[in-house]
């Protein structure tokens, strides 16, 4: 396979070699060892990665050609190299692989990527957080969690992501589960102010533990939701992981309340300043029946963060991401494992995040039969819920879908405080997704993503300008795959 073909030559070259080659001069050697993958990718498997890779790298006034560059000379070389190995090559190449090979012979979504809680502890009590209310009585075992990881590699999912409560206030184990698992890579994220120097060694040593800090813009609207003294807290960690040359992303939850300034050219100069190498942005999700739902970004506040992220994302060496408007991008919802799934810290096996409803938990099934469970073929056989692709969450932007999909199965609610029904979760987001659909409507027009595939749909409508060929193809053998399993199930 092409797979293996460009592994073992990057292997036989050296990950170490390249890293310590690139490193002696950047940007003589950057370009040269593009041309060595190029060649060694003869299948043109990777091809428009590699193009888009190129696109960068020949451009020095590209912000992507700062943030590579940037990355190269400041991260520390052993974790750029275990990043290299087990992201790029373990995660996609391999894992990628052997993912697809599962879905075919059991017809069912298997993530690139597993959300977990290791603990629902937290040293702090964020406003509208439903972690803050689950208290700290909750966790899964070492042997628990080590247990998800080896039935996820056996199926290709090599990266994990912590979540919470807050992952490290059980730090040390997941040290030990990175030594564990040295070919997995393993993101958090984190308030950070149990960040210190002597964790942070422990990162540079294992080397495949990236942080992604929640900030909610700056002083003022952080230490609003977080506490006072949080922002301050977060300088030191940023601070401390700078010093060890480790790489780092923010995170962050726009709200009613906060938009403006997480939204604005400031803050985002702000992140480069700080030397972050990625953002994710989420907007806020009104979890549990006692979540405030005046903090919900209207459609209007949502509409800017659309173009302002857009418009940073082409300016600013900064890789930024938005989990719900970059949809259009990964062709609908990625939840119910499609491309990730969430294990809370009482076992159960959520579709979401943001989706508080389980058929299965991890100590009574395993993760392949979590997968095939009544809820999770929901997601498969429904997703994507909206031919716009700039709704595609079935609460946010299609409300009472996932009531439709609850209904069908024996799912129930796993909040862990109050429960709510899906049809009161639903509801709280109703008026928002009326308001945003007219917005998403005129945005998924005027854009030309609305050219992209419709997995419902029979007919291929993809423009011949709007993905290069060869991942126009890799998508419609993928699209192809998916139309064959909703008819076998139909």
């Amino acid at each position: 396979m092409a797979e293996s073909g460009l592994k073992e030559k990057l292997e036989k070259f050296g990950i170490k070699t390249a890293i310590g080659y690139l490193r002696k001069d950047p940007e003589k050697n950057l370009p040269k060892l593009m041309d060595m993958i190029d060649k060694a990718d003869k299948d043109n498997t990777f091809a428009a990665a590699r193009y888009s890779f190129h696109q960068a790298i020949d451009d020095p006034a590209s912000n992507w050609n700062h943030l590579i560059y940037r990355v190269v000379k400041n991260i520390n070389p052993h974790v750029l190299e275990t990043f290299f190995t087990n992201f790029f090559l373990n995660s996609t190449f391999i894992g990628g692989k052997k993912q697809m090979e599962y879905r075919k012979k059991y017809g069912c979504n298997v993530p690139w990527a597993i959300l977990l809680d290791p603990t629902s502890a937290c040293n702090l009590h964020c406003t509208g957080c439903w972690a803050a209310d689950y208290g700290h009585q909750l966790n899964l075992t070492f042997d628990e969690i080590d247990d998800i990881i080896n039935q996820g590699v056996k199926m290709g999912t090599y990266m994990y992501i912590y979540t919470g409560g807050e992952p490290l206030v059980r730090k040390d184990d997941l040290i030990k589960l990175c030594e564990k698992h040295s070919d997995c890579i393993f993101l958090c994220f984190t308030n950070s102010t149990l960040i210190d120097d002597k964790f942070a060694e422990d990162l540079q040593r294992v080397g495949n533990f990236v942080p992604a800090i929640s900030v909610e813009g700056f002083e003022e609207a952080t230490d609003a939701r977080r506490g006072k003294g949080t922002f301050q807290k977060i300088c030191k960690a940023i601070d401390i992981l700078n010093a060890h040359q480790l790489p780092y992303g923010i995170s962050c939850c726009y709200t009613s309340q906060n938009v403006d300034s997480i939204g604005s050219e400031e803050f985002f100069d702000w992140m480069v300043d700080q030397g972050a190498i990625f953002t994710w942005f989420f907007t806020y999700m009104p979890i549990g029946k006692n979540a405030p739902t005046d903090l919900m970004a209207t459609a209007e506040q949502r509409e800017m963060m659309y173009y302002r992220i857009r418009d940073f994302r082409n300016s600013k060496a900064l890789f930024t991401m938005d989990f719900w408007n970059d949809a259009e991008y990964v062709y609908g919802c990625i939840a119910g494992g499609r491309s990730y799934l969430h294990i809370n810290a009482n076992g159960d096996i959520e579709p979401c995040v943001f989706i508080h409803y389980s058929d299965a938990n991890i100590r009574e099934k395993t993760l392949l039969e979590a997968y095939r469970s009544p809820l999770f073929m929901q997601y498969h056989l429904n997703q994507p819920f909206n031919t716009n692709m700039l709704r595609p969450c079935p609460v946010l932007d299609n409300p009472y879908k996932l009531e439709e999909m609850v209904s069908k199965t024996n799912a129930h609610g796993t909040d862990l405080v109050d429960q709510e029904s899906p049809h009161e979760y639903c509801a709280k987001c109703e008026k928002i997704a009326q308001r945003w659909a007219p917005v998403a409507e005129r945005l998924w027009k005027s854009s030309g993503a609305n050219g992209r595939h419709c997995l419902n749909c029979d007919d291929t409508i993809l423009p011949e300008n709007l993905v290069p060929e060869d991942e126009r193809i890799s998508f419609e053998e993928m699209v192809k795959f998916e139309q064959a399993q909703k008819k076998q199930h139909a």
